[in-house]
C-alpha cells in the first residue's frame, strides 16, 4: 500500500509558498499509507527533476522553484526492492523519442518478470514491479494516451498511475486502486490524491478554496 499526490497549476494564480505547503501537507498526509520512501518530480525548462529519499515524509523538506506548474508525488510502503537503495523509489523517469515524462505507482504488479522477457526489455538495477511500466512507455515514440493505454492493457496487477510529461501534462490512470481528484476551476488548480481523507486533510491546512 502506497500514496499518490500532486497538483497541476495551469493558470499560474496560486503562490509558491502555497503550493509547497500543499505539497507538504500532502505527503504528510499519505503517510497513512507508507513511511518507507518519499519522492516527488516537476518540470524545470523541460526536464524533469525528480528528489526522493528512504524516510517518511515528515522527515524530507520537499523543494521546488517558483514558477513550477505541477508536481507528482509518492510515499511508499516497500512490497518489492529495498527503499534503501533509491532507485527503487518512486517517482521514476523516462523517455519517448524527445520526450521526458515521470512515473510514480500505487499498487502491485504480478506480471511484470513476465513483460520483461515477453518484451524484451533491457536489464535494469531498479528492483520494482512498477519499473517495467516506463520501459514499456519508452518502447513508444511519444508520452500519449495510445501509448498509456498500451502499457495500461498490457499489465496485470492494482494500479493507479500518475504520469507527468515534461511540458506539465499530466495523466492519470486509474485502475482498482483508490484515487480522488478536486477542481478548482476559479483558481486554476487540479489537485490529487489516493484518498478523499488525505486530500481533505491536507487542503483544510492550507485553507484553498474558492
Amino acid at each position: 500500500m502506497c500514496a499518490v499526490f500532486g497538483f497541476l497549476d495551469y493558470k499560474g494564480k496560486i503562490s509558491n509558498a502555497v503550493l509547497k505547503k500543499l505539497i507538504h501537507y500532502l505527503s504528510v498526509a499519505a503517510e497513512v499509507r507508507g513511511t518507507d520512501a518519499t519522492g516527488i518530480v516537476y518540470v524545470r525548462n523541460g526536464s524533469m527533476v525528480t528528489y526522493k529519499k528512504p524516510k517518511p515524509a515528515h522527515k524530507v523538506k520537499l523543494f521546488f522553484p517558483r514558477g513550477t506548474r505541477s508536481v507528482i508525488g509518492h510515499t511508499r510502503f516497500t512490497t518489492q526492492g529495498s527503499e534503501k537503495r533509491n532507485c527503487n523509489n518512486h517517482p521514476f523517469e523516462g523517455h519517448c523519442g524527445t520526450e521526458a515524462f515521470a512515473l510514480a505507482h500505487n499498487g502491485v504488479l504480478y506480471n511484470d518478470r513476465k513483460l520483461r522477457r515477453e518484451q524484451h526489455l533491457p536489464p535494469t538495477p531498479i528492483e520494482t514491479d512498477t519499473y517495467v511500466t516506463v520501459q514499456l512507455l519508452e518502447q513508444g515514440q511519444n508520452l500519449d494516451t495510445e501509448n498509456i493505454k498500451r502499457m495500461a492493457e498490457l499489465v496485470e496487477g492494482s494500479f493507479v498511475f500518475t504520469i507527468l510529461r515534461n511540458d506539465n501534462t499530466l495523466f492519470l490512470v486509474k485502475g482498482n486502486n483508490p484515487l480522488t481528484l478536486y477542481h478548482f476551476p476559479a483558481l486554476g488548480l487540479y489537485v490529487y490524491a489516493s484518498t478523499k481523507s488525505i486530500l481533505d486533510n491536507a487542503l483544510q491546512k492550507v485553507h484553498i478554496a474558492e
